[in-house]
């Protein structure tokens, strides 16, 4: 990793990644990687709610990386539709297993960041565990991830047109492995008004597994 004008910069499949990594005061036990959403439509890792999540796992004292996917930002390369995404996950966990080698690892990811996670991290055993919301459930298809067996935490608004309630819970139900679903009502896919409602599910969860 290269510090770049308060940022961090790393090497990926498709080029330099940007990235931003925040670290904790004391040796970090966990790390944590926190995936933005669907950069055609303006997501980047400065995301109000990926900022939220990533928060969540720095007050726990983690070691946190936010990265910008090929294209947005100043990371380099084009969109891929989300399995060059994927690389640059995996890029992304590779870099931070090298600087914390003895830490284990979560990944979390928000709307076209949160498939781009369950896509890489459910077949990852590297994995501790993971965190998304706002599933687009309803919009992409997720069988791949059926057989997941690590802790889940889903954190979905009740009125999310991305990833519908009804839509969520029947997916959910279907996982072989632990997980914990968490539904804000009242709120859409950006949780608008709830993010501290958010960010304390995260907490929860990530202070639930031992």
């Amino acid at each position: 990793m290269t510090d770049l004008k308060g940022n961090t910069i790393f090497e990926g499949p498709a080029g330099r990644i940007e990235a931003i990594l925040k670290e904790p005061l004391t040796e970090a036990r966990r790390i944590a990687i926190v995936c933005h959403p669907h950069p055609l439509f303006g997501g980047t890792m400065h995301n109000k709610v990926v900022y939220r999540i990533a928060k969540a796992f720095e007050n726990a004292g983690c070691a946190v990386l936010r990265f910008n996917f090929r294209g947005a930002g100043r990371s380099q390369g084009k969109h891929d539709q989300g399995s060059g995404e994927q690389e640059d996950l995996r890029a992304s966990i590779r870099c931070m297993e090298e600087k914390y080698p003895n830490a284990e690892v979560w990944l979390a990811g928000f709307s076209f960041g949160s498939a781009v996670v369950l896509r890489a991290g459910c077949s990852d055993p590297s994995i501790r565990a993971l965190v998304v919301a706002g599933v687009p459930v309803s919009k992409y298809d997720f069988g791949e991830v059926m057989a997941c067996d690590k802790p889940l935490l889903f954190v979905q608004g009740e009125l999310d047109e991305y990833g519908r309630a009804a839509d969520l819970e029947r997916f959910v139900a279907k996982l072989s492995g632990p997980k914990t679903l968490k539904i804000i009502e009242g709120v859409g896919h950006f949780f608008e008004g709830h993010l501290a409602e958010l960010e304390r599910a995260v907490s929860g969860f990530i202070n639930s597994i031992k």
